[in-house]
């Protein structure tokens, strides 16, 4: 059954991927995100991406996760779009950087501007879709249909810790405990059926083919990765958006009865022993 996904940080990335993949498998998206040079090309691109695809299942909207205007309009415009029903909230976009801001050098901007985009905008972008997501009670145990679903896209990074990503790292814990809350607010009562609210942690999901410039040069997604990155992973190699779909797949179809959990999606990474080398 065909199923409306709101996408936030669709224009590139993990996002970008699960859009082109559920548009591939006749779902209705909408696209959101603040990249405007990203979506510009991706408004000319997607059809390239899924052939076929009727352009009335697809729609782009530009908006920043940090201006709660934007925020309002896009609930606004999603609920034009899809008629006033919402089935999927995929929380995706985030603001880094990772890795690079020396922690002793961390500016209250950089940081306030992380804790914005990641944590405040996920908790302003769901509270404003929640009249769409929303399904008054009309049976009990009634079908899959009724049953909606908002995933927040978080990461190992959440458990695993590498230097100078102390706002990221912050940032993808608090969407664990931020769903975990969620799950309990949302559940069933006497007026409305539920909302499952899970949580996807990807690991090393290689995305690097999942944009602009990757388009521009026809790059594939095998390029740049090493036989030592695919070793690394039990699983033999690095993560694809297509393993993400599969897992966003799951909790969606799992007729609402999983929530408030956590599926990590990284090779079996995270279940490593490193020893000093």
């Amino acid at each position: 059954m065909s199923k409306n996904f709101l996408i936030t940080g669709a224009a590139r990335g993990i996002g970008r991927g699960l859009s082109r993949l559920l548009l591939s498998k006749g779902h209705r998206v909408v696209l959101f995100d603040n990249n405007q040079s990203e979506l510009d090309h991706l408004r000319t691109h997607l059809p390239k991406l899924c052939p076929g695809i009727d352009s009335s299942k697809w729609k782009i909207m530009q908006g920043d996760l940090t201006r709660p205007a934007d925020i309002t309009q896009a609930a606004s415009d999603a609920s034009k779009f899809f008629d006033g029903k919402l089935d999927v909230l995929i929380n995706n976009a985030f603001s880094g950087p990772v890795g690079t801001t020396p922690f002793a050098e961390l500016s209250l901007e950089e940081w306030s501007r992380i804790i914005q985009t990641n944590l405040t905008g996920t908790m302003l972008i769901t509270q404003a879709c929640l009249p769409l997501l929303r399904r008054k009670r009309t049976s009990s145990g009634g079908s899959e249909d009724i049953y909606t679903s908002i995933i927040n896209m978080s990461s190992t990074r959440a458990y695993q810790s590498e230097p100078n990503s102390e706002g990221y790292a912050t940032t993808k814990a608090g969407l664990i405990g931020l769903t975990q809350a969620l799950s309990c607010s949302l559940a069933a009562n006497d007026e409305y059926d539920a909302v499952s609210v899970n949580t996807v942690l990807p690991g090393w999901i290689n995305v690097e083919n999942e944009r602009k410039d990757a388009d521009e040069k026809g790059q594939k997604w095998e390029e740049g990765l090493t036989q030592e990155d695919h070793r690394w992973h039990w699983t033999g190699r690095v993560g694809k958006v297509d393993d993400i779909l599969k897992a966003v797949e799951y909790l969606v179809g799992s007729g609402g009865f999983v929530t408030g959990q956590e599926i990590k999606v990284d090779g079996g990474v995270t279940r490593r022993m490193v020893y000093p080398e």
